[in-house]
């Protein structure tokens, strides 16, 4: 190909021809995979030529290959997005105006894609000069689109236009624009000033776009072309109200203040949302356009007039324009914000009421547009009319929303969406299948919409009560929703758990759903508790009626449905936080004077009393499977956050009467199921071995859940079950048969509990008399003399592995009131550890173990420790690195990095990113340390060991190794920490080890992750400062490590300061980054400047005498000049001095970055 003809030569037709040829010729060398690297390279050298417009317009005008003429046109973006900075302004609206003639003059032309992609790049050109612009030269290029989609230029060239705003709009918008490598104000300011000035305007062109075409598709008899161009408007109104509107946000304060009950969208994320609702508030200025022009009425009468032409024609539901003109109408729903203000009244709620009353009949009758669908109609209009009611409900309170209807029916908004999903709901349960099916879909959204109409809104945290015609209705749709649960879970009793949801082993494979259902029922608390009452009641008695003479699995997946219901029903989940009891039931008053009749309490009390049946031995066998059992620990997990000791001051509000109902579980009577809840636990782990879901639900869920509230904790040490677990756990071999992480998680617990211990003795006690036998089992086993020869027996290794977790879980659970039996646990097994790191060195998962426990310990121990005790920690740690490392050092390396992923190096890895933390937990001393005494004044300088362990740990880890994520963050945050907090002791590292940090380094300048990047800059700036701020007192600073050295072979190694300079500098000017980093860049450059002047300078020299251009070398000198010179800079590393060089730094690449990259 020649070059000078690609490099912005003046061509003759031949060469263009040429050219031409063989593009096409490669692009047809890729389609027929014939020689495709040499067509890849011609199509590259086409993309990456200077100026290389003239020749790509000839192929675009010329060529008879429609991919030859897509490269052309990507090829023009590439070019002139790279080269733009010194395109003359007649040229950059020379290629904008080309591409758009381009578009126009080809409208009619079969090959869509070409025509897509050249509007595409006239969009993204229009972009990247719409800042340089004036108004008149915007307006020239807007005004041959709106001649293309207004004028009589032709269907083609309408839709055309249309599809060219499309790209417009997609390219302004942040989430969808193409990257340009411009700041993100750059991108903020173009979608401001479109949103200000034009995107009104498009959507005005579309609505008269889709007007003129609409009367002729109405009545037409046949298909017509006018069709596309409809849909196509249709859809660019969709995307113009997605837009993410900025300007409502900065409407006067009165209108912010605007206190209608519309005003505000739902927007609270902890409510369980499936379907997508997006907000429109597009500002009072689209009133005319939305609201006032008939714009509604238009739509909803285009959709119903050919809704009536094709009623007989099922497929025109899934054709473009009745799916675009749906999603239209949907999004309309979603209006909201300023555009109602104060004086337009009633304005929104008879916008809603105007779209409500135009697609309700989508949806009703629902049980006969069930049965069509059912018998093959298309189920998208009507799923599309369960969109609609979810965003009508989101953008509206809950009393307006149910008054929407009433206007033209007798019953509200409210009880029709309880018929619409009961229709729904036996949907499902007349044809169950394991496949998604449309009432899936449309249950989904229903359940969405209730949420929104139930659940408050951020600006008023209000309980929501629906009126009593709501709360019948609520409550039909509750009953329902239960009896299909039921009757699924019976027809899937049997099925096979992998392939069917309602069988998965978890709990919470409902979960979702299952909150909104709880929501629903909460609504109709006065109907809902009983009838869960009847129904469990009914569930049990069947139960006992049928033992030894039916099967009773059907009735047993009845009772694990229902018990996740009811769980939902009565309390919240307590992810993160002790739940309260939902307002919904706090305020669920039945009048009764003894508490223990409470519904509720009723409700609770019959399922303790059936859960406490599983301790007997012959019903537990006939009933009381581990699936059953796992919905029976769950709830009682999730219902004791709630109830079982309820925190009643947090309960204030309500009135006394109402407060005592639900303490009914606080004083005897909490003791009493407690109790019973403990007994059930360590039934769990001794009756069901094996059944790792339900175990992990008794560890995770149930246990650490007690534990972690202290008043909880109080009455649990003083239970006799509770210290029947601890005595089993610290005496007995029964709980050994737990999973190895159930084991740790139940020491957790157990050590926790002692903060329900009257003294801090008494809790240190508590966990002596728990881990004392533990650590005398281990000692015991390390001093044998046969240790090294039975330690690798199978039993022996299960038995170290579970002592090692259970002191682990113990060392994780250390608290301030258990802090010294901890230390003294973890003091007591210092031999022991070692002694088994040296004996299990080629057992990886026990040396992993081992390393986690002592990462833990220190983490939990380190900052309340004396001085002795520091001292006897450190020295513990030297050996344990110094163990790992006369048993691994490389074991890996650069040699056997193509084995990286084999098995046995990912553990190598594990282990290593084990060590970092226990070196980062060591250098948490020297920031935070209660001990009573400093440790300098002993003189234990925690940075020399972890400068040592970081010797030792450096050359086990290789850069291949550092593409594992963890690893990488956890290596190169203490490697940041370390150089921040002592620098200085950079200095005292041998060349070896200094060239291991150095290597590291520079991979991570060069990394993918912008979280290692900025450690990295952090390394190279608290480096460079240091040195700077050293030498400048006279002192030697970073020594021969800043100055160079001679390596072993003789040479010359350049410092560190330098080589960064280097690095940065190239990095800044010519590789790709996140313009987040230029911050952090500026602030590592500035110090490395001061400490290498005179490099700098000869970089400077070097770079502008590279230069050809005259015009590009001046700028670049002046840019030079004004980096180290501009704002007042001095040669101060203070914060003033930091803030005003990353000014010019981010000048400095805005000016010379883009044609430095192109030359």
């Amino acid at each position: 190909m020649d070059q000078g003809l690609l490099n912005g030569g003046n061509p003759d037709l031949p060469q263009l021809q040429a050219l031409m040829h063989s593009i096409e010729f490669a692009c047809s060398s890729i389609q027929m995979h014939v020689n495709p690297r040499a067509a890849e390279a011609t199509l590259l050298s086409l993309y990456q030529s200077s100026r290389p417009y003239k020749a790509c317009q000839f192929i675009l005008e010329n060529s008879q290959v429609a991919n030859a003429r897509f490269q052309a046109a990507a090829a023009i973006r590439e070019a002139a997005i790279r080269e733009w900075v010194f395109l003359s302004d007649d040229e950059k609206k020379s290629l904008i105006s080309f591409c758009l003639c381009y578009v126009m003059q080809h409208a009619s032309s079969p090959e869509g894609y070409v025509l897509a992609k050249t509007s595409s790049v006239a969009a993204q050109l229009m972009k990247r000069g719409w800042l340089e612009f004036s108004a008149a030269e915007k307006e020239t290029f807007l005004y041959q689109v709106q001649q293309a989609i207004t004028g009589s230029h032709g269907l083609d060239v309408k839709y055309r236009g249309i599809n060219f705003l499309e790209c417009l709009i997609s390219e302004f918008s942040p989430s969808t624009s193409t990257a340009m490598g411009l700041p993100r104000e750059f991108h903020d300011q173009c979608q401001a000033s479109l949103e200000r000035n034009y995107l009104k305007t498009f959507y005005s062109w579309a609505q008269d776009a889709g007007l003129s075409v609409s009367d002729k598709i109405i009545h037409s008899e046949s298909a017509v072309p006018e069709v596309n161009a409809c849909s196509a408007a249709l859809l660019l109104m969709v995307q113009i109200l997605n837009w993410d509107f900025r300007s409502n946000s900065s409407a006067d304060g009165a209108k912010k203040q605007f206190a209608s009950a519309f005003q505000t969208a739902r927007s609270d994320n902890s409510s369980p949302k499936r379907s997508e609702c997006v907000i429109v508030q597009p500002g009072p200025s689209w009133c005319d356009v939305l609201l006032t022009s008939g714009h509604v009425e238009w739509l909803l009468s285009l959709y119903n007039a050919l809704r009536q032409k094709f009623s007989h024609a099922d497929y025109w539901m899934d054709c473009p324009i009745a799916v675009s003109a749906r999603k239209l109408i949907v999004q309309l729903c979603s209006l909201t914000g300023t555009i109602f203000t104060p004086e337009s009244g009633h304005m929104q709620e008879q916008h809603l009421l105007r779209l409500l009353s135009g697609t309700l009949a989508w949806i009703d009758p629902p049980e006969i547009i069930s049965k069509e669908i059912e018998c093959g109609r298309s189920e998208s209009e009507m799923l599309d009319g369960c969109r609609a009611l979810l965003a009508i409900a989101t953008v509206t309170t809950p009393l307006v929303f149910d008054q929407l209807l009433k206007s033209t029916r007798p019953f509200g908004t409210v009880t029709f969406l309880a018929v619409l999903m009961c229709e729904v709901t036996k949907a499902i349960m007349t044809n169950y299948t394991d496949e998604e099916r449309w009432c899936w879909v449309a249950r989904d959204i229903l359940l969405d919409t209730w949420t929104a109409v139930l659940v408050p809104t951020d600006a008023n945290r209000q309980n929501v009560f629906l009126s009593q015609e709501g709360i019948v209705a609520a409550a039909n749709l509750f009953s329902l929703i239960v009896e299909s649960e039921l009757k699924v879970a019976s027809l899937t009793a049997f099925g096979d758990d992998d392939e069917n949801e309602y069988r998965q082993a978890s709990v919470s494979a409902m979960d979702e759903r299952l909150t909104s259902y709880a929501l629903i029922g909460r609504a109709a608390i006065d109907f809902t508790v009983p009838l869960l009452t009847r129904l469990f009641s009914e569930l049990i008695a069947k139960l006992h009626q049928g033992r030894g003479i039916c099967d009773p699995t059907e009735t047993l997946e009845e009772l694990y449905t229902l018990l996740l219901v009811i769980g939902h029903v009565l309390s919240d989940d307590g992810e993160g936080e002790t739940p309260l009891v939902p307002k919904a039931i706090q305020v669920y008053s039945t009048g009764t004077v003894e508490i223990e009749k409470h519904p509720v309490n009723e409700l609770s009390s019959l399922i303790i009393r059936f859960a406490e049946q599983s301790l007997d031995a012959e019903l537990r066998a006939s009933f009381f499977s581990p699936r059953l059992m796992e919905a029976i620990i769950w709830f009682l997990a999730r219902w004791s956050q709630t109830y079982l000791f309820p925190p009643i001051r947090e309960n204030h509000q309500l009135d006394g009467s109402n407060k005592s109902w639900f303490s009914f579980f606080f004083g005897d009577q909490g003791k009493l199921v407690l109790n019973v809840v403990l007994s059930i636990s360590k039934t769990t782990f001794i009756s069901y071995p094996g059944e790792k879901e339900l175990q992990a639900l008794t560890c995770y869920q149930l246990l650490h859940g007690l534990v972690r509230r202290r008043d909880v904790c109080v009455q649990l040490v003083t239970l006799e079950s509770w210290n029947d677990i601890a005595y089993a756990f610290a005496n007995e071999k029964s709980l050994f048969s737990l999973n190895a992480a159930h084991q740790r998680s139940l020491a957790q617990s157990l050590v926790l509990s002692a903060s329900g211990m009257k003294s801090l003795e008494a809790s240190n006690q508590f966990v002596r008399h728990l881990m004392g036998p533990l650590t005398g089992y281990l000692l015991e086993m390390s001093g044998k003399n046969d240790i090294r020869n039975v330690a690798h027996q199978p039993d022996v290794i299960l038995y170290v592995s579970c002592l090692f977790e259970r002191f682990r879980g113990a060392a994780s659970a250390s608290e301030p009131r258990t802090q010294k039996a901890i230390y003294e646990m973890g003091f007591a097994i210092m031999s022991p550890v070692l002694t088994f790191l040296e004996i299990y060195k080629h057992e990886f998962a026990v040396v992993y173990m081992l390393l986690k426990f002592v990462v833990d310990w220190v983490e939990g121990q380190i900052i309340y420790l004396e001085t002795e005790e520091t001292a006897a920690v450190v020295n513990f740690c030297m050996c344990l690195l110094q163990i790992y490392s006369s048993h691994n050092i490389g074991k890996i390396s650069l040699s056997l990095s193509s084995t990286l992923l084999s098995e046995a190096n990912t553990e190598k890895y594990k282990d290593l990113r084990a060590l970092l933390q226990l070196l980062t937990h060591l250098c948490s001393k020297d920031l935070v340390d209660f001990s009573s005494e400093s440790i300098d004044a002993q003189g234990i300088n925690i940075s020399k060991v972890v400068y040592l362990g970081l010797h030792i740990v450096t050359p086990l880890i290789s850069l291949d190794l550092l593409k594992y994520p963890k690893l990488c963050h956890d290596y190169f945050s203490l490697l940041s920490h370390m150089l921040e907090v002592y620098p200085e002791m950079v200095a005292q590292l041998n060349n070896e080890s200094f060239s291991n940090v150095l290597g590291t380094l520079d991979f991570s300048l060069h990394h993918q992750d912008l979280e290692v990047v900025h450690t990295c800059l952090s390394s190279l700036k608290a480096l460079a400062s240091y040195h700077y701020k050293e030498t400048a007192d006279g002192k030697v600073g970073l020594g021969s490590h800043a100055t160079g050295h001679t390596d072993r072979d003789g040479k010359l190694q350049e410092g560190i300061l330098s080589r960064f300079l280097r690095s940065l500098l190239q990095f800044l000017l010519y590789e790709d980054y996140s313009i987040d980093l230029i911050s952090s860049a500026a602030d590592a450059l500035l110090p490395l400047i001061l400490c290498e002047q005179g490099l700098y300078q000869r970089l400077a020299h070097e770079l502008t005498e590279r230069q050809t251009n005259l015009m590009f070398k001046s700028r670049l000198t002046n840019a030079l000049q004004s980096l180290t010179s501009s704002n007042n800079l001095s040669t101060k590393l203070d914060r003033p001095n930091y803030q005003k060089f990353r000014k010019n730094l981010h000048n400095f690449l805005i000016e010379v970055r883009g044609f430095l990259r192109t030359m």
